[in-house]
């Protein structure tokens, strides 16, 4: 009980004094999860939307595939793009191993299956007769589409929740693809890893409580606009 009480009063600390190193890894973990996670807004909606929408020959071969991934080990992710982007491998010239690029490309991998899958089940859910009644009344593909995306904006933005929640508390693609270099990679949860490892529990504890503090923010604000009505 006593480590828990000083690694809160350890985290009360360190977001009052502003520790420059707990700040930077904290922007760190925000940059990259935040941007792995809009990419995977950019890949994973069409995809859904384009798989709940269409019906052609292999479509549940790819429907398969998308819920695999959602299930996918981040550990098997970050051994696959480490592959990848090894000296060796065939993107290794572009030297984006041990970099924040790796870790972004890595937590897309994670999240976008499972913002595919989310969109696929919303827009999959709808009535079908709600396109062809947007149809008739005049509208082109690109306005049925964006009319249907508003409709089914409370699980979208559920999706956004979830592949954010996936990479900002991911540990082990972020570790492997990252290594969890000081002032270049290391984010919150793989200096938590660090730290626990090291035996200093507060620092860990009140690693843990900024990083479940900043998701609960985000969150707090994205569940804002979920619910809000007009």
């Amino acid at each position: 009980m006593d480590i828990i009480l000083e690694g809160i009063a350890k985290a009360f600390w360190l977001l009052v004094a502003g520790d420059p190193e707990v700040v930077g890894v904290t922007l760190l973990s925000l940059q990259v999860s935040g941007t792995a996670t809009l990419l995977s807004l950019f890949v994973g909606i069409p995809l859904g939307t384009a798989l709940a929408l269409n019906r052609f020959p292999g479509r549940h071969l790819a429907v398969s595939l998308v819920n695999t991934g959602m299930g996918v080990p981040p550990v098997v992710v970050g051994l696959v793009v480490t592959i990848m982007l090894w000296r060796n491998g065939p993107f290794g010239d572009f030297r984006l191993l041990y970099t924040p690029t790796a870790m972004i490309i890595a937590q897309t991998v994670i999240a976008a299956p499972m913002v595919t899958g989310i969109t696929l089940a919303a827009m999959g859910s709808l009535n079908p007769k709600l396109r062809l009644q947007i149809l008739a009344l005049g509208a082109t593909r690109w306005q049925m589409l964006w009319l249907l995306m508003r409709e089914a904006r409370l699980p979208l933005l559920a999706a956004v929740m979830a592949g954010f929640g996936a990479v900002i508390s991911e540990v082990g693609a972020s570790m492997m693809v990252g290594g969890n270099v000081l002032k270049q990679t290391r984010v919150l949860t793989t200096a938590t890893v660090m730290e626990s490892s090291k035996g200093n529990f507060d620092v860990a504890i009140a690693l843990s409580i900024i990083l479940m503090l900043m998701v609960y923010s985000v969150n707090l604000l994205l569940t804002y606009a979920q619910q809000r009505r007009p």
